[in-house]
């Protein structure tokens, strides 16, 4: 019997055009496309070992042995490798994240795509980029988005087999610069998962899918047209378009503290003196502020300034999720 290991790496995403509802919530089906970028710097790096003597997955982050509904996660996501492989084999994962986790940085995007390679490279399985695209999205919605790099697209779609991310501009196509102030690092009391499940119950989640289409049309052209204006105006406005749907639902989910609603204003602010920036955030309280290259060293310095800002993160648009090294086989 041959028994394989592998290790790969993903990039954290950051949606431009937010993914947040579902019409099929068992496979993550989205409600809306959405558009990303994947964040060059913000890794999760996964090995998976199918082993024969283990009677159950065993999963570690950060170096210690995770139990409960998080290592269950996981096992779920490895029994859909196991079912495409024809296998029994459990597995022992470990995880490493280069960043804060469950804060609204797309934690589990990355790790959704980098286990997804991981653990088909162990098992023996060839996916193209679509298929591991598709497979991601069963463990985390927006880890279909971390598969493939630079700018992507994902596709809703009604059948599980054409919801799936592609890369429609390279890493290289814009020097965008993703400047994350953290101001909190505390896990999230509702995740993502299950806020998806709330959007439905806002009143306002209708008229955001309905408009969600002309949001991605106009974001998607920006970015190939290099058009930071247009960016700015639709980025800024599809994240307030989703806290509201947030804010709106039953129960209610305020993720903003007051240094998230200070970051805002200055951004503002600053663009009103000039610099190409503009925010975006995810479910938490951490501000994505976007701008190009050239204001990066002046607008991060600005953000350390900002009382409740504790640390400032860069990201510049990075490349596909890839394996580490081949996958090692043992006789």
């Amino acid at each position: 019997m041959q028994i394989r290991r592998a290790t790969a790496c993903a990039f954290s995403n950051l949606a431009f055009c937010k993914y947040w509802g579902n019409i099929d919530d068992a496979l993550r089906l989205p409600a809306s496309s959405s558009i990303s970028m994947n964040l060059a710097g913000l890794t999760t790096t996964t090995s998976v070992e199918f082993l024969p003597e283990l009677t159950h997955d065993e999963v570690f982050i950060g170096g210690q042995r995770v139990e409960g509904e998080a290592a269950a996660r996981v096992s779920r996501h490895l029994a859909h490798v196991r079912g495409m492989a024809t296998s029994s084999l459990y597995a022992h994962v470990s995880s490493e994240n280069n960043f804060p986790m469950g804060a609204g940085i797309a934690s589990s995007a990355s790790a959704f795509a980098a286990l997804s390679l991981a653990a088909t490279s162990a098992i023996g399985l060839h996916l193209s980029e679509r298929e591991l695209s598709v497979l991601a999205r069963l463990g985390s919605g927006s880890a279909s988005r971390s598969i493939p790099g630079g700018f992507v697209e994902w596709h809703a779609a009604p059948r599980h087999e054409d919801s799936y991310a592609e890369s429609f501009a390279p890493p290289e196509h814009w020097a965008l610069v993703d400047l994350i102030a953290i101001v909190s690092r505390t896990h999230k009391t509702t995740g993502s998962t299950e806020g998806h499940t709330i959007a439905a119950t806002s009143p306002l989640q209708t008229a955001r899918l309905e408009s969600a289409p002309a949001r991605l049309a106009a974001c998607k052209k920006a970015i190939l047209d290099h058009d930071f204006p247009t960016f700015s105006e639709v980025v800024e406005l599809d994240s307030t378009v989703m806290h509201a749907v947030m804010m709106t639902g039953t129960p209610p989910l305020f993720y903003w503290q007051p240094a998230t609603l200070a970051v805002m204003e200055s951004v503002r602010h600053w663009r009103a003196e000039g610099f190409n920036v503009c925010y975006t955030i995810d479910a938490g309280a951490n501000v994505h502020c976007l701008c190009l290259a050239s204001d990066a060293d002046t607008i991060a310095a600005k953000l350390s300034d900002i009382e409740g800002v504790s640390e400032v993160l860069r990201a510049t648009p990075g490349g596909p999720a890839w394996l580490t090294e081949q996958p090692v086989t043992n006789t």
